[in-house]
């Protein structure tokens, strides 16, 4: 679907995709038939995205977002059982689950401070 790398878990957008595309030496695929190869795929229900949302500054962010497999399954077959991150896919696994229980999930970074003894 995307290439040999998984997106699970990745801040990513449709430039980065096609840049991706591009470098791999593989057909040089536009950023705007990504955005709607995207689009497509989760019409189909076979992906869906996460917004990211700035805590801090308590506002959406347009770009980048995550994508999730809404079937891992799917998602490990399609890549042949060869790229096995136990983190990303439990990630994938959760991210699911709340929006089963009817969460809305969105992606975010949460800053931390440290002080200079580094507790």
């Amino acid at each position: 679907m995307f290439s040999k790398e998984s997106i699970i878990g990745s801040l990513t957008n449709p430039q980065r995709i096609s840049d991706t595309f591009k470098s791999s030496g593989r057909k040089e695929i536009s950023t705007p038939t990504i955005a709607e190869y995207l689009t497509y795929l989760q019409d189909a229900g076979l992906i869906s995205k996460a917004e990211r949302y700035d805590v801090k500054g308590r506002k959406y962010i347009s770009t980048p977002v995550k994508y999730y497999y809404t079937d891992t399954g799917l998602r490990n077959a399609l890549l042949r059982f060869r790229q096995y991150e136990e983190t990303h896919l439990m990630e994938n696994v959760i991210y699911n689950e709340l929006l089963y229980r009817g969460y809305s999930v969105d992606v975010g970074v949460v800053p931390v401070r440290t002080t200079e003894n580094g507790s």
